[in-house]
């Protein structure tokens, strides 16, 4: 048997090319309908996965994120990650409110929301409340309503279970198989060549899955609950229905630029009229509202997205020209707003610090900017007075609201902890690990927070708790072979001071701590062990 793990060395180009049209992981089996009760006055769910343990299906989601980890293209943004979770958790809570969202799952499942550089307009899910979703779906969006259309859709395959149904209904595989089989499907699923087809087949046999190649799809019915169930999370969180509508006729015009035959998967997916016709439907049900203004909010996250993408020297040059068109002054607001934001990031890129300045002045002159909005202009200034040099002026621009940072503010967080670091001022390290280590016992699976935590400690001398941080940044990152090399090297370390006796009171609390999570983490590799 071929496990997930193995598959790295190709899975790089096979994961983050998903279907276009799908918007999901795409890996439906073939659908007896399953019956279970329901709240009255809704709907009946096509069933609820009972067959499949959440801690297996949480499992088979993990052995593919850890491959999403390391992938180069996986993308750890805070100031992205932020807007996202603006629009996931709200989403979250309308879940959690209509009862599709239980809370035996929400504990279970992991509920991470990660970001990938790729211009394809895509987002998908992975078993156990894993999601991606690409940079290229972020900038081609015009709202947030759309962006929350994709996303109510994408938390409503998870929350409806369908991934681990289809599981049940092939006969119970087990969650390692099933891994292998999602994996080979994706490399299959955009894989036109045949050479690329004959390595996705080969992981297929590999996974003992050839025969059902055919049948890795979500059903027609699946794709049309995450319709109608995402339909009702994302309006009656207050999102604006008409995104679900035009976020279709997108993905339509996608479909007739890009669908040239070579994705049979598409054809499990109801057809995009269809899907437009019902969600206008729905939409007639609703009471009327005024049509949403396009936020100056996402207009900037959406050139930041397209930036980070990482387009090239001519496409970047191309993003900054936007900023000295003739026409731009009378355009609306949030229209200038994102064309000077994605020309400031653009000429960062170019390490042109001059002219990005001249492009963030202009941004910050605008008027009629929401405090949102005000708000990632700043962390922008800071973001480029950081990567020109200049940590003093970055500190100067952040430090006058540390003290009133909201706790979930991860974006102004780490950016003050980085700005901190860079200055090399006394006493400046200190005040990053307090606020760090604050950070990370609200919020333990941050590993950008934990890998500044240990530069922190790093830069104070202390190297002991650096090297703890540095394991627990691999650990949430399902690394666990590296995390435990670290913590045995931390547990050296503690004997070696010990010995020397320059292991204080505090370092001595460091030693146990380190003690306990490595007999944690080992029990952890081993059971990734026997997964492989």
């Amino acid at each position: 048997m071929l496990s997930p793990i193995c598959l790295s060395p190709w899975l790089r180009h096979a994961w983050r090319r998903i279907g276009l049209l799908g918007l999901c992981l795409s890996l439906g089996l073939p659908l007896n309908t399953l019956h279970a009760q329901t709240p009255a006055g809704r709907l009946p769910n096509l069933g609820d996965g009972a067959e499949l343990p959440l801690g297996a299906e949480r499992r088979l989601g993990e052995s593919i994120a850890r491959e999403i980890y390391r992938d180069p293209d996986y993308l750890d943004d805070p100031v992205l990650g932020d807007y996202l979770q603006s629009i996931w958790q709200v989403l979250m809570a309308s879940a959690r409110q209509r009862g599709e969202l239980t809370p035996e799952l929400e504990q279970q499942f992991a509920w991470e929301v990660a970001l990938i550089r790729d211009r394809s307009i895509n987002a998908f899910a992975l078993p156990g409340g894993y999601l991606g979703v690409h940079l290229g779906l972020i900038s081609a969006v015009t709202s947030a309503d759309e962006l929350s259309s994709v996303l109510a859709h994408e938390l409503s395959h998870v929350t409806q279970r369908h991934i681990a149904r289809m599981i049940a209904q092939q006969g119970r595989q087990g969650p390692m198989v099933a891994a292998a089989m999602i994996l080979g499907m994706l490399a299959a699923s955009r894989t036109p060549s045949a050479s690329g087809m004959s390595a996705a087949n080969a992981v297929m046999v590999g996974g003992s899955a050839a025969a059902m190649q055919s049948q890795l799809n979500f059903s027609r019915d699946m794709e049309r609950e995450a319709d109608r169930i995402g339909y009702g999370v994302m309006t009656e969180a207050g999102f604006e229905p008409m995104g679900f509508v035009t976020m279709f006729e997108k993905l339509q015009q996608a479909a007739r630029l890009n669908d040239n035959g070579s994705f049979p998967y598409l054809r499990s997916h109801p057809m995009t009229n269809e899907r437009i016709a019902d969600a206008q439907a729905r939409q007639q049900l609703l009471p009327l509202r005024p049509a949403l203004a396009l936020r100056t909010m996402h207009a900037m996250m959406a050139a930041r997205a397209q930036v980070l993408t990482g387009p090239g020297v001519d496409a970047l040059r191309a993003i900054s020209a936007q900023a000295t068109a003739s026409n731009l002054g009378t355009a609306p607001v949030a229209k200038q707003a994102g064309v000077l934001y994605g020309a400031t990031l653009a000429e960062m890129s170019l390490r042109e610090w001059a002219l990005a300045q001249q492009h963030l002045s202009r941004l910050q002159a605008l008027l009629q900017l929401d405090a949102s909005a005000v708000y990632a202009v700043r962390l922008l200034s800071a973001e480029l007075a950081l990567a020109s040099g200049d940590a003093s002026q970055a500190l100067a621009v952040l430090e006058p609201k540390a003290r009133v940072l909201a706790p979930d503010d991860r974006a102004g967080h780490m950016l003050l902890a980085r700005a901190r670091l860079a200055s090399q001022q006394a006493g400046q390290a200190k005040l990053a690990s307090q606020a760090l280590m604050l950070w990370v016992n609200q919020h333990p699976r941050d590993a950008l927070a934990w890998q500044l935590l240990s530069t922190a400690y790093e830069q104070q001398g202390d190297n002991l708790r650096a090297i703890r941080a540095q394991a627990e940044s691999r650990a949430v990152e399902l690394d666990y072979p590296a995390a435990v090399d670290r913590l045995k090297a931390a547990q050296e370390l503690a004997r070696t001071m010990s010995r020397e006796g320059r292991l204080d009171r505090g370092g001595h609390i460091e030693a146990s701590i380190i003690d306990a999570r490595l007999r944690s983490l080992e029990n952890l590799r081993r059971e990734q062990a026997l997964q492989r």
